[in-house]
């Protein structure tokens, strides 16, 4: 099979994929009707082409996945953060007689099962959460089911790693082309703590530190230093990121449920990550790769199984290996709206 570069082009995460090389495929010829209609569209960050392709796809396949996966209750693949990145399910605690509390059983098998299912293997971070503690939440009901997930989750119990495996070729997160790892969050039982609706008194941060806004009940951003635009090697900036979250957990090591926050992400913008659900969708889903990137305060490993005591943290700003954000072209767009104007070419198919 012939190889040839190819990009850099916009891909549906809302990056720049960078130059890879890949098989080519040669056309002998194209054959079309007499006044063929064109189809095209751009590619960037969501919502895109894929948001069409992707309503679809759920509901062809949503009454399947419980057919395949007992148990499972729905799936949504949140096309906010580049579908691939972020994979929602509800699914049950069914036959539990011996069940620990505070620990995830069956919720585990079912999440297991859906990452050994087609494209829902390239899911890079799996939340699930137990029917019982939401009977009539919609897995595609983002914000509820966050809210529901944040309220429940045992951080102590309920994280699980998948290290050294394959992510999606678009996402740039993790250590190589396809090369990442992923992370299963399972949540149950009943309501664990409040969550915070203000952002709370705090200790002072260090001086690198900066500006801290709250992106949904519980969930915070903070400004973190941004590392990478000297000469430092990838591993230099790999142990600076690290430092930089051991700052932040031994700066608010005593944080607890009192507080009601149970996630802090680490940005560049927390302006633009906390203005909408969708840019702290994007931003945390898409910057982020879980072995390397996700910490906690009061963090610890027992039996190679590793959990905190909360909050959680998740680094999520442009690292120097990242593909560079999409921006679109202003000028590229407004010829784009004009081909369906009022005596554009395209007016009469509208």
């Amino acid at each position: 099979q012939q190889l040839l570069p190819e990009g850099p082009f916009g891909d549906h995460l809302g990056y720049y994929s960078l130059v890879h090389d890949f098989p080519l495929l040669k056309v002998k010829s194209v054959f079309h009707r007499k006044d063929a209609i064109w189809p095209f569209t751009v590619v960037g960050r969501p919502p895109q082409e894929d948001t069409t392709f992707g309503e679809l796809i759920h509901e062809l396949t949503g009454p399947v996945i419980p057919t395949v996966v007992p148990g499972v209750k729905g799936v949504h693949a949140v096309d906010a953060a580049g579908v691939h990145p972020l994979l929602l399910a509800i699914g049950s605690e069914r036959y539990t007689p011996y069940r620990k509390p505070n620990r995830p059983q069956e919720l585990l098998t079912q999440a297991n099962a859906l990452l050994g299912q087609g494209q829902l293997s390239l899911a890079k971070y799996l939340f699930i959460l137990d029917e019982a503690a939401a009977p009539d939440l919609k897995v595609d009901d983002i914000s509820n089911f966050f809210r529901h997930f944040w309220e429940r989750v045992d951080l102590e119990n309920g994280l699980h790693f998948q290290t050294r495996t394959t992510i999606d070729t678009l996402d740039y997160s993790g250590e190589g082309l396809n090369f990442g790892s992923k992370l299963v969050l399972a949540a149950s039982g009943p309501i664990r703590r409040k969550l915070a609706t203000t952002v709370p008194t705090l200790p002072a941060l260090p001086s690198l530190f900066g500006k801290i806004a709250l992106c949904m009940p519980g969930v915070l951003a903070v400004e973190a230093p941004k590392r990478g635009e000297g000469n430092e090697t990838q591993n230099e900036v790999a142990r600076l990121f690290e430092e930089d979250r051991s700052k932040l957990a031994d700066c608010w090591r005593e944080l607890s449920n009192e507080l009601g926050l149970i996630l802090i992400v680490l940005v560049d913008d927390a302006a633009f990550t906390s203005k909408s659900l969708n840019n702290w969708l994007w931003v945390t889903f898409t910057r982020s790769n879980p072995a390397v990137d996700v910490g906690g305060i009061r963090e610890f490993v027992k039996d190679k199984h590793w959990g905190c005591c909360g909050p959680l943290i998740i680094d999520a700003r442009c690292k120097p290996h990242h593909a560079p954000p999409l921006i679109e072209s202003s000028e590229v767009t407004a010829k784009i709206d004009a081909y369906a104007s009022r005596g554009g070419a395209l007016a009469k198919f509208l």
